[in-house]
């Protein structure tokens, strides 16, 4: 049976560091809509793996655990998202280089992947949300009527990230970011389930001399039209 489209649901996709979150963020609280962040749902089961040191690369492993996990994505009075992992406020502990790593490595499961599309589906089942991530487009809100790509540069992408991480308090240099960047882009392109990729009829944005005001009010065109 084919899904309805769905008009009042936002999809954004692309690489790390193309700058989907800083403008999911402002367009939902611009909006008055929910923010799913599907990378800080990665990390949130990522840091409980960690945390019960199991292997990253044990896939039944890996989804009975996600089995028995409650994630939940809250937004704040101040129009900020909190996340929250079995009850508990995991906002900064997810943020970690070590959760990012585990967090690429354990989305390449198809099971995990599996379980997380359900979970995002149930979060915006409802509508009114601006969702981002790597699949949101082609696969989790195939029929949303609102679909993105943004892209940039990977120079552009990795002194982004960079700067996420000195704002974190951690200190890396640009060789070793630019490279850790360039393992997640091979990563997501690559993997069997759910790869990084434009969907047919995504509007693709180039944000790699734009700045967030320019993208933002780009993005708020295409809808309005």
């Amino acid at each position: 049976m084919r899904r309805a489209v769905n008009d009042t649901i936002i999809a954004i996709d692309g690489p790390a560091g193309a700058g989907k979150s800083t403008l999911a963020k402002t367009l939902a609280a611009r909006l008055g809509y929910l923010y799913i962040d599907t990378g800080a749902m990665y990390r949130a089961l990522a840091l409980k793996a960690l945390r019960q040191r199991l292997p990253l690369d044990g896939a039944e492993t890996l989804r009975r655990l996600a089995r028995r996990t409650r994630v939940r994505l809250d937004r704040t009075a101040r129009g900020t998202l909190r996340v929250r992992l079995d009850g508990r406020d995991v906002t900064r502990a997810i943020r970690r280089p070590a959760v990012t790593r585990a967090a690429s490595v354990i989305s390449q499961d198809a099971g995990v992947r599996a379980w997380m599309v359900r979970a995002q589906r149930q979060l915006g089942r409802r509508g009114r949300v601006v969702i981002e991530g790597r699949d949101t487009t082609t696969v989790v809100f195939p029929r949303a009527r609102h679909r993105f790509y943004l892209d940039a540069s990977l120079d552009a992408r990795a002194r982004r990230r960079m700067q996420d991480l000195r704002r974190a308090g951690v200190r890396a240099s640009l060789r070793a970011v630019m490279e850790d960047v360039r393992r997640r882009d091979r990563r997501d392109r690559t993997r069997q389930a759910s790869p990084l990729r434009r969907a047919p009829g995504a509007v693709r944005i180039e944000t790699t001399r734009a700045t967030r005001r320019q993208t933002l009010a780009r993005l708020l065109r295409a809808i309005e039209s």
